[in-house]
């Protein structure tokens, strides 16, 4: 019976270890790459995978997220207001022009990499967001949760200016 339990706890860890080592690997690929970037003058639709958001697609109920409104606001300030929110919730800016932000964030176990991207829409006075994770399949909500928050932290800065 020792014998037998000996081995199966050998194997666990066998496979454990396997795991960590894939992940590991995982997380250093997101490392490369970039974000996809605008088609036209949209996001780039979330793959068939539950690890990306986007509000830009209402038709995929899967990936669709609400975009920010700012109606009331000036589009420069909330330009400048999502850029604030991207850096103060840990995004490192890649890329910011008059109407496209790419931003990554990096997950602190692993080291792996996800998109955020923004696309300022003036003719309907909102910010479209696209979040994604570069590797794997199912990120575990974490995209979804970063753009909520992200879109609690944009509305506070609305209010304060109201």
């Amino acid at each position: 019976m020792k014998k037998i339990f000996k081995i199966i706890l050998a194997i666990a860890a066998i496979l454990t270890i396997g795991v960590l080592v894939r992940f590991a690997m995982l997380g250093n690929n997101s490392k490369s790459g970039e974000a996809p970037g605008l088609i036209s003058v949209t996001l780039t639709p979330c793959p068939d995978k539950p690890n990306c958001v986007c509000s830009e697609f209402t038709g995929d109920t899967a990936h669709y997220i609400a975009p920010l409104n700012y109606s009331g606001t000036p589009p420069e300030k909330a330009w400048d207001d999502i850029l604030q929110v991207i850096k103060e919730s840990g995004g490192e800016v890649a890329t910011a022009s008059d109407e496209y932000i790419a931003a990554t964030f990096s997950v602190s176990l692993f080291g792996f990499v996800d998109d955020v991207e923004c696309r300022l829409d003036t003719s309907e006075n909102r910010i479209h967001l696209r979040s994604a994770s570069r590797v794997g399949h199912s990120d575990l909500g974490v995209n979804k949760k970063r753009v909520e928050r992200m879109t609690r932290l944009f509305e506070q800065k609305l209010n304060q200016d109201l």
